[in-house]
């Protein structure tokens, strides 16, 4: 129960992202005007930030007769691979995500690039976080040798940039004891249980996720640092130096450094003009109301999300928008 009472304190604080979200009744390729986003665990930014976009949209079905609904994924792979095949509209995920898929790099190499992969926009910094328990002896990401490590499940976009920095350290995953897949919504109550060292994440924070572990046991954000990280940014325009906040998390006083990514809304380019520009609108014509629904969107400010962190083409509806408002030419 200890696990239960914080994230139901922490998603009672998000509700009102949530309201007026439908559920799906048939899929969005049958009915054009109910859309779906692909999130993340429902203890992630990814989930409350389709929500809060469902929320705008939602709110103003009378006018422009879309419905919304907001569906909970393992993450960013996941969510631009089921895009791809027409199963759900639009998606969070991450820009390194975004990149590799619309090229075919990394782990979409087997299938080759998505060309129809769209930008919508970047929402929230994202940085690639390492939550070890305190009495695990892991002060950096080198620490992590020979250590129990959850990496998280397929299709996550945490996953994937591992494997990433895994392969720029000239490590492979059998560098950990014991690499295991759980979700977002299970790897607390595994940390606090003894059954991994660490768990890896990249998430906007706070974070239902982390400020469950930290309440619930004595662990300690982890610095990730070296020389595997400075090739990553020196290589990679998408990947940018992050600092984890200091003073939001138990037992975790003092900023500590790493690096990550932005998280972007993306979705097909199949998808009807109309429908993106109405999703768009809906956003950024009651973005004060958008900023509201969560701490990490505080400081976004419109003119970085419709430039900043976008490696697919920026959808023609967006488009349309933003040089309605002469952010773009």
């Amino acid at each position: 129960m200890r696990f239960m009472t914080g994230l139901k304190t922490m998603l009672a604080a998000f509700g009102a992202a949530f309201a007026l979200v439908s559920a799906p009744d048939e899929p969005a390729a049958q009915q054009n005007n109910f859309i779906s986003i692909g999130t993340g665990g429902v203890t992630g930014v990814y989930y409350v930030t389709g929500g809060a976009i469902c929320r705008q949209i939602n709110k103003g079905r009378r006018e422009h007769g879309i419905r919304c609904s907001v569906e909970s994924t393992d993450g960013s792979e996941f969510n631009v691979n089921t895009i791809r095949a027409g199963e759900l509209d639009f998606g969070v995920a991450q820009a390194d995500v975004q990149y590799y898929a619309y090229n075919g790099l990394a782990n979409f190499e087997d299938q080759g690039a998505f060309a129809d992969l769209r930008s919508v926009f970047s929402v929230h910094p994202e940085p690639y976080t390492v939550l070890a328990r305190a009495d695990a002896g892991i002060a950096t990401f080198q620490d992590l040798r020979d250590k129990r490590v959850n990496i998280g499940p397929p299709g996550s976009g945490g996953r994937n940039t591992t494997d990433v920095l895994l392969d720029a350290i000239g490590w492979g995953r059998d560098a950990f004891a014991l690499t295991s897949e759980l979700k977002a919504a299970e790897q607390a109550q595994a940390l606090c249980d003894n059954k991994v060292d660490a768990i890896v994440y990249v998430v906007g924070h706070p974070n239902g996720s982390i400020q469950e572990a930290t309440t619930a046991c004595d662990s300690r954000l982890v610095a990730v640092t070296g020389q595997g990280v400075d090739a990553l940014l020196a290589g990679n325009v998408f990947y940018r130096a992050r600092e984890l906040p200091g003073g939001i998390y138990r037992g975790n006083p003092d900023p500590v450094p790493t690096f990550g990514v932005r998280a972007t809304f993306v979705t097909s380019a199949t998808v009807p003009d109309d429908v993106v520009y109405v999703l768009v609108k809906a956003v950024f014509d009651n973005f004060d109301d958008f900023r509201r629904l969560h701490p990490v969107f505080e400081r976004l400010e419109p003119e970085d999300m419709v430039s900043d962190g976008l490696f697919a083409p920026v959808h023609e509806g967006a488009l349309r928008y933003y040089r309605e408002r002469g952010w773009v030419d």
